[in-house]
């Protein structure tokens, strides 16, 4: 598979339900505010006529990109993860060996990226320096500004989920852990 996108399924979800909703709702909605705009008169000199192309020309490219995406998709089974070992769809608590300060992680595609600041990417420094390691190994991270940051493993889950991706601030979710 051409530039394979290794993902959780509540991932490929998210990216295939944002994909349903462009197609259908926001390109409706931006037909209809073409049709109005185009009832304003002269489309040279229509700024309602030109934001709305330009809206449909930015959804038109983020369907395209989706659609590429979700082609070369490999969603991340339990099998594929070793016990214990940090992988995409796991939950790793980490302690900065200088402060002390302890953080839980969910390591995540950079294509299934979030505004949560629960998760990380794989692609980021942190990410993939915990990649592949166990609990009770050190890992140390080289950050963009170029300072050096140490982190313990302290404990990795690795959970799949059935429907929703799990959010520490849910006062209940399913999970079945396999290990």
């Amino acid at each position: 598979m051409a530039n394979e996108i290794v993902m959780t399924k509540e991932g490929y979800d998210d990216l295939v339900k944002e994909l349903n909703e462009l197609k259908t709702t926001r390109r409706a909605e931006i037909s209809e505010k073409i049709r109005v705009a185009r009832g304003f008169g002269d489309l040279s000199e229509n700024s309602e006529y030109d934001e709305a192309k330009n809206e449909q020309a930015i959804v038109e490219a983020r369907i395209l990109t989706l659609e590429n995406q979700l082609k070369n998709v490999k969603i991340i089974e339990k099998s594929d993860t070793v016990k214990g070992t940090v992988s995409l769809g796991s939950f790793v608590t980490i302690r900065d060996v200088e402060f002390g300060d302890e953080m839980t992680y969910r390591i995540i595609s950079s294509v299934e990226s979030s505004n949560d600041m629960s998760t990380i990417t794989d692609e980021s420094p942190v990410g993939k320096a915990l990649l592949g390691h166990k609990a009770g190994e050190t890992v140390e991270v080289t950050i963009p500004s170029g300072a050096q940051i140490e982190y313990q493993i302290i404990k990795v889950e690795v959970s799949f989920l059935l429907g929703a991706p799990l959010h520490s601030a849910l006062p209940i979710t399913l999970v079945i852990l396999f290990y």
